[in-house]
């Protein structure tokens, strides 16, 4: 009597749970039919509302259901691509790009094939370390970008791929700056010289040459080089004179070469204007 009792209690108390579980499997089987019979086109457009809406769990659901149950159709393709960009919009970005590369590969000649590429892009970059971190991301980023400017050249994703690339090459070059200061300040100034010719030599664009010939210029400096030091101090006031690492540039080599023409003391200009020729 005690062990049908005990067991009594134990089949009550499972029992809420069984229920709850039954009646979730049957609001899914319903919801499951009620797809079913929902036109593609409406559930297109239930997945679009949802997505506006910032709805993204349930946006997805729609273009997976689509894709599910209507495989060979166009409104699957389209769906497939919407389901990437929910990822994406979502800060799913490994999940989008797999969602992307498999579009790619079963729709290579689709109209949007050129978006498809700039969203893989696009969530390659929205995952850059930042500077003070390892940047193999930013290269693999700039890799994509790339991917779209040779591919698809003439449209408005290459133009934007452009602006994104010296985004991240300034990034590239911001990390070799980091590495360099630190060398510099360790008093190990081969090694920050080298990073500070990186960032001149291969990111030229970007906006840390200035400050990089200026730091050479330091290390030049304390390396007892002040040939070397004026003679990039000099470049440094030629081509950035508005710049404020050109003048730190003038304080430590003391050499009028280092300013701008216009800036240069009159008795350099009357004895000395030859050596700018």
């Amino acid at each position: 009597m005690i062990r049908y009792k005990l067991a009594l209690l134990l089949v009550l108390g499972l029992l809420p749970g069984c229920i709850q579980q039954w009646d979730g499997t049957t609001a899914a089987l319903r919801r499951q039919e009620q797809i079913r019979s929902t036109a593609p086109e409406e559930l297109y457009a239930a997945g679009m509302s949802q997505l506006r809406a910032r709805r993204y769990q349930q946006a997805l659901d729609s273009f997976e259901a689509i894709e599910r149950e209507c495989q060979d159709s166009t409104w699957a393709t389209n769906a497939r691509l919407m389901a990437a960009y929910t990822d994406y919009s979502r800060n799913r970005y490994t999940e989008a790009i797999g969602a992307l590369d498999r579009f790619i590969q079963l729709h290579p000649a689709h109209r949007d094939i050129a978006y498809a590429y700039y969203l893989r892009a696009l969530s390659q970059y929205e995952q850059i370390n930042d500077a003070s971190r390892d940047q193999r991301q930013t290269e693999v980023a700039m890799q994509a970008l790339q991917d779209v400017i040779n591919r698809f050249p003439e449209t408005p994703y290459a133009r934007d791929a452009r602006l994104k690339m010296d985004l991240a090459r300034d990034h590239l070059a911001g990390r070799e700056m980091i590495i360099g200061r630190y060398y510099q300040r360790q008093r190990l100034y081969v090694a920050a010289i080298g990073r500070y010719r990186r960032v001149i030599d291969e990111y030229q664009t970007t906006n840390h040459v200035p400050e990089a010939m200026q730091r050479l210029v330091e290390s030049y400096t304390a390396l007892g080089l002040p040939d070397e030091a004026r003679r990039v101090g000099a470049v440094l006031g030629h081509n950035y004179p508005g710049s404020i690492w050109y003048r730190d540039a003038y304080r430590l080599v003391g050499d009028p070469s280092v300013l701008p023409p216009e800036e240069r003391p009159s008795w350099w200009r009357r004895n000395f204007s030859w050596l700018s020729r």
